[in-house]
């Protein structure tokens, strides 16, 4: 009797490791799974030939609804039962009263149904970004399948411009910006947003060479270098140059406000200079001696109209993600019927203005920017730093530094928007739970 019970507890252990790798295999899968379709989305190598940039966003909605839908479903089903304290830390006042004001602002929406509808991906968006993290088990799992994730990213990439040039890079012949002819854009629609996040995807490689994955974190590294030069994307490669250096800097400083003060000076400067410029003429006159464009590849003309339009409802906005593309911007004067088909102001900050009025700013400001910053100061306090922590506080940096020239704060399934969401979300994790080895 005694051997079998000893031959039914082995089985049993058998069948109990079984399960846990299998479920391990799940675990990964999905982690990858999300952030492919996150970044290359279900339309990627878009014909630029017969295509508006507006129309770049759009993409089939029904189906992207339906497969973020799912995903935040299963995400959740896997995650829940080990991580209620990881959940009930997101129920903080910031978080709650951010999202009330969200949904006040669907409500008070000049198109709700327009609103609603784009909050419902969003929120699926946010649910999937929000328990991303919570999938691996141990270090070695999150290091392992991020390397999956960015290699495979990086490899389609590079496959689409080598196979297929016409839709992986810009050409005289699309539609609009043909100046742009050479650029790579990968599977993205466009070089912008393509530079953007493969700088993103160089601060995650940096953080798995650092972490001593060196074959994978080096294929990374050199990758995405080379592909972020070739993209000609002049921001996020000069974003990305300051955001390695001022995240050393600040790595040997204790004091949280001198953090502050030098992470968060150059995203007011950058505003200043931009925004600021269409507003203050001796701003604009600081502007000229810079050896930039000074019209911003033309963003000044529609940073002028968000600004007119933001002063007419300054409180309640034109409702969440309700603002270009709506009736709001039809009937334009002589002179601005370009407005009509702007697909954003190339301005986080203004956007959110613009759909969430002035407290939605401020809220966004608040959980957004110094939220992350107070959170990866806590982490070092409590010894959970290290190059994870790095990482995050990179790609936010790049972020809230890049919405002073793009726009993606709540726009859906933008894979900028999602990488940022899951940098703040693991400075927020950082902060309060220490990282299984």
């Amino acid at each position: 009797m005694s051997q079998l019970s000893t031959i039914s507890q082995a089985g049993v252990i058998v069948d109990g490791l079984r399960r846990q790798q299998v479920m391990n295999v799940v675990r990964g899968a999905t982690f990858v799974g999300a952030l492919l379709l996150a970044w290359i989305s279900l339309h990627p190598f878009t014909d630029l030939s017969n295509v508006l940039l507006s129309e770049l966003t759009n993409g089939n909605e029904t189906l992207t609804y339906a497969a973020f839908g799912a995903l935040a479903f299963l995400m959740v089903a896997l995650v829940a039962r080990q991580s209620v304290p990881a959940f009930a830390s997101l129920l903080s006042p910031a978080y709650l009263l951010f999202g009330g004001w969200i949904v006040a602002t669907v409500a008070l929406s000049l198109e709700p149904d327009t609103s609603f509808r784009r909050f419902a991906l969003t929120a699926c968006v946010v649910t999937v970004a929000a328990t991303l993290l919570l999938l691996p088990k141990s270090k070695s799992q999150l290091i392992r399948w991020f390397s999956i994730a960015t290699l495979m990213l990086l490899a389609v990439c590079y496959l689409g411009v080598l196979l297929v040039p016409h839709l992986s890079m810009h050409l005289a012949t699309d539609a609009q910006e043909p100046a742009l002819a050479g650029s790579w854009r990968g599977s993205f629609g466009h070089k912008n947003m393509a530079a953007a996040v493969i700088a993103m995807v160089l601060f995650l490689g940096i953080y798995v060479l650092r972490s001593g994955a060196l074959l994978s974190g080096g294929a990374i590294v050199a990758l995405s270098s080379v592909f972020l030069l070739f993209s000609a994307g002049k921001s996020s490669l000069m974003l990305s140059m300051g955001v390695i250096l001022l995240s050393s800097l600040a790595a040997v400083v204790g004091s949280f406000w001198l953090r502050a003060i030098m992470l968060l000076s150059p995203m007011v400067l950058l505003n200043l200079l931009t925004l600021g410029t269409v507003v203050s003429e001796h701003l604009a006159a600081i502007a000229r001696l810079l050896p930039l464009d000074t019209s911003f590849t033309g963003r000044t003309d529609i940073w002028t109209f968000g600004l007119q339009a933001a002063q007419l409802r300054l409180f309640t906005g034109y409702g969440f993600a309700a603002f270009w593309g709506s009736s709001s911007v039809k009937n334009l004067p002589e002179g601005m019927e370009w407005a009509a088909t702007a697909a954003h102001s190339h301005n986080g900050y203004l956007d959110t203005t613009l759909a969430m009025g002035l407290p939605g700013l401020a809220l966004l400001v608040a959980v957004l920017v110094f939220a992350p910053l107070r959170n990866f100061h806590e982490a070092e306090r409590r010894g959970n730093g290290g190059p994870l922590a790095m990482a995050f506080l990179q790609i936010w940096l790049f972020g809230i530094y890049l919405s002073s020239l793009e726009s993606f704060f709540f726009d859906r399934d933008d894979p900028i928007w999602i990488t940022f969401l899951v940098a703040v979300f693991g400075l927020h994790y950082l902060a309060r739970f220490r990282v299984r080895e």
